[in-house]
């Protein structure tokens, strides 16, 4: 008899529809086999399905059973087969009755019968929704996971056994209602509020205005100048994630498996510091289950903060890898079995020494580096890598009367507020494109938001900062970006020249 029951495949963060077909002949010698290109993950499913039924006190048919997952060129990876397979087992052998044809089941089995947590039920979930299923059958670990998205019903599953009962209508089990993760959610205290950092005003100006466009930042200082206390403030003054932008960062984590429990919704803006030992596939992307690649610390950051720490000690190789992510917010792994794309909408914070022993131009501290040291060390970092980087901001050692002082500064809660209204009005002027920050614009967005609002006394100030500084059309852009968002703190529509004098401050001195 022949049975056929839907499930999803993942590849990349996107979702494949795949149908399995279960026939069990009438004849021949008892055996099990799986075909359309399974991996060893789907291939050992044959002894986790064919236990997972004896112990659930069902029975498994002693006769020849093949399993055919289609598309049969799609390579299917991962233990979340198990469900589908053995209730197709069930379908065929009758022991349950038919199902409808707008369901999809999604689990991993374990020997004793009982459902799994599965990694990317989210992304397996969005799938099924746009390929017309209504109801999907997940393991209970993952059911609130699941009902992030509307428009599907998710009915949660404990065991293979229960879910028989289902099927013959013994007994009825009931949907996961749809809740909107982020309703009623107040966010988190920041892991460091501005307040406790001591002096670096101008730094933490630089922040902020980076917060309020979403650009990212390269900040030199010597040791102990705060300039990672500075990068791990960042989170708690940038905007809360909009539903959408915390969908799209949850089918990351829920595909890399990361996803922390009992937290079905990533919340808040990821903040990732990898060491600087970080291998290039650890940063761009690497191979998971079946070849594919997983998403790397990059898409790990998206719509948050990839802080890069000791810059010039990263690998060359990995460092460039850079480019494209910081230019088109996506990464793109080819790969022999496929390509898949990542996003990495995201802001990079970088923070460097100025030399090897870290005192070149301190003055206080000699530097005991030779000059050529220094100029190699500097060197490790492209010019096209920092031109992608839209504030640079010095962070000096601060001194001893403001370490000391008792005065608190400005807390991270109402640098926050201000952002938030930046961020809202680049919203409503981005309204109806793909932009979400001024750090998105290209060269046509700022011809139209940055240079056709530009002052005529602007205009002149950035004019001979291109002359005496040598800025190329690429930071000329990049000096407009930063003033648009500088512009938008103050509840100015046009650009002033205060802002771009301010926007010039923030870009690497020399040839760009």
């Amino acid at each position: 008899m022949l049975a056929k029951v839907f499930t999803c495949a993942v590849v990349g963060l996107e979702g494949e529809l795949v149908e399995v077909e279960v026939d069990i002949a009438s004849g021949g010698l008892p055996q099990f086999l799986v075909v359309g290109l399974p991996d060893d993950a789907v291939k050992e499913a044959r002894e986790r399905v064919r236990t997972a039924i004896k112990n659930s006190g069902l029975a498994f048919p002693l006769r020849r059973i093949t399993v055919n997952l289609a598309p049969a060129e799609l390579r299917k990876t991962g233990p979340a087969y198990d469900l589908p397979i053995a209730v197709g087992i069930l379908l065929a052998s009758g022991q349950v009755p038919a199902v409808e044809e707008r369901v999809a089941f999604l689990g991993e089995l374990s020997l004793e019968g009982t459902l799994r947590h599965t990694a990317g039920i989210l992304a397996m979930v969005a799938v099924a929704r746009e390929r017309g299923i209504d109801t999907v059958f997940v393991p209970r670990a993952d059911a609130e996971e699941a009902a992030l998205l509307p428009g599907v019903r998710t009915i949660a599953v404990e065991s293979l056994a229960e879910l028989a009962a289902h099927l013959r209508g013994e007994v009825a089990l009931v949907p996961t209602p749809y809740r909107d993760g982020l309703a009623g959610d107040s966010p988190e205290a920041p892991a460091v509020d501005l307040a406790e950092v001591r002096g670096q005003e101008h730094a933490k100006r630089a922040l902020e205005v980076a917060a309020a466009g979403g650009h990212s930042v390269l900040m030199m200082g010597p040791p102990g100048s705060g300039k990672t206390l500075l990068a791990r403030a960042l989170p708690g003054i940038l905007p809360p994630l909009t539903p959408e932008e915390a969908l799209e960062v949850t089918k990351i984590y829920s595909v890399s498996g990361k996803l922390p429990p009992g937290r079905p919704l990533v919340r808040q803006r990821p903040f990732r510091a990898p060491h600087h030992t970080i291998s290039h596939a650890g940063l761009v992307g690497g191979a998971g289950a079946g070849g594919l690649p997983r998403p790397g610390e990059i898409s790990l950051a998206h719509r948050g903060v990839l802080f890069l720490d000791e810059l010039p000690e990263f690998g060359h190789q990995v460092l460039e890898v850079l480019r494209q992510p910081l230019e088109d917010g996506v990464v793109v792994i080819a790969r022999a079995r496929g390509t898949v794309s990542f996003p990495a909408r995201l802001m990079l914070v970088a923070a460097m020494n100025p030399c090897p022993c870290g005192y070149y131009g301190d003055t206080t501290r000699p530097c005991s580096c030779p000059e050529g040291v220094v100029t190699r060390y500097q060197r490790r970092l492209s010019g096209p890598l920092l031109d992608r980087i839209d504030v640079h901001v010095e962070v000096p050692r601060v001194a001893y009367e403001k370490l000391a002082g008792t005065r608190p500064g400005e807390g991270s809660a109402a640098v926050r507020e201000r952002v938030v209204v930046a961020r809202a009005r680049q919203r409503a002027r981005f309204a109806g494109t793909r932009l979400s920050c001024n750090a998105d614009m290209g060269v046509a967005e700022v011809r139209e938001y940055c240079q056709g609002r530009l002052e005529t006394a602007g205009a002149s100030l950035l004019k001979a900062a291109v002359a005496q500084l040598g800025l190329s059309a690429r930071a000329y852009h990049r000096v407009l970006k930063v003033a648009r968002s500088i512009a938008d703190l103050a509840a100015s529509e046009a650009i002033g020249p205060s802002h771009v004098a301010e926007a010039i401050q923030y870009q690497r001195r020399g040839p760009a």
